[in-house]
């Protein structure tokens, strides 16, 4: 299952909403509403999202293990 937590954390840690990434034209809302969702992105979204908030994939995605 992937979770997109990280993602949020580090939103908040740099203070860039979800307005601003649809406004700056970073993703658009069907591709938040993936990542909301905690669906598959493309690698292209995942590789805007790298950019627009200068981190990387780590800070965006992780893949937890089943226990």
């Amino acid at each position: 299952m992937i979770d997109y937590s990280p993602l949020w954390e580090t939103m908040k840690k740099k203070e860039i909403t979800q307005y601003k990434l649809l406004k700056d034209k970073v993703i658009d809302n069907k591709a938040l509403d993936t990542l909301r969702k905690n669906k598959n992105i493309t690698m292209l979204t995942l590789e805007k999202l790298c950019h627009a908030l200068g981190c990387t994939p780590n800070d965006i995605v992780r893949f937890p293990t089943d226990e």
